[in-house]
């Protein structure tokens, strides 16, 4: 507030200490008031909202935020993206949708038409965002396509070839001193490493 109460009341007020004293607690009590009004009128908005309002939201959707992990610009995105995912559906909207949540280009979207199959490629690392993206494309997605997701952290793969042998020695042969249950059906021998 820019300017006293003081400043509202009659002249003959302003030297009775009482008054004054009662102005100053009444401005405190007045700027507060501004203050929760400014809230309120932000609370409106997603990304304006305070940490309650946003609580608030997420109870209404049925998140179950975990505020240990997750930011709260995270948790108004996420809000954001439950609130516009209406109808109808199409391969380039799921694809501004995640484009929206991970990022340009971070989730490539695919449909095989010959086998029903949804394609969703993605390089990200974090857990919670994993989570919204993966309910996201079970929203949209139709009945009729099965959902593949391929996630890829690491562009690189090595691989090692090693080729070792072991020599099976059968005991179980019919008509030889070989019983059944006292004696195994056959014994490994020593690992040789050939590569």
């Amino acid at each position: 507030m820019s300017k006293s109460i003081r400043e509202y009341w009659p002249e003959y007020y302003d030297n009775i200490l009482d008054f004054f004293k009662l102005a100053e607690t009444e401005d405190v009590e007045i700027q507060d008031l501004e203050t929760a009004i400014n809230q309120l009128l932000n609370d409106q908005f997603v990304l304006t909202s305070g940490y309650e309002a946003i609580k608030r939201r997420e109870r209404m959707l049925g998140i179950q935020a975990d505020p240990t992990t997750e930011t709260l610009d995270f948790r108004k995105k996420r809000i954001i993206n439950r609130y516009s995912t209406k109808p109808p559906f199409t391969i380039r909207y799921l694809q501004d949708r995640l484009d929206f949540l991970v990022g340009e280009g971070k989730a490539i979207t695919s449909v095989d038409v010959q086998n029903f199959i949804l394609l969703v490629e993605t390089a990200i690392e974090d857990a919670a965002l994993f989570r919204e993206l993966e309910y996201t494309v079970k929203a949209t997605k139709p009945a009729n396509l099965i959902y593949n997701q391929k996630t890829a952290l690491r562009d690189e793969i090595a691989l090692e070839e090693h080729i070792s042998k072991k020599d099976i020695n059968r005991q179980s042969r019919i008509g030889t001193t070989w019983r059944l249950g006292t004696t195994p059906f056959a014994t490994l021998g020593p690992e040789v490493i050939i590569k």
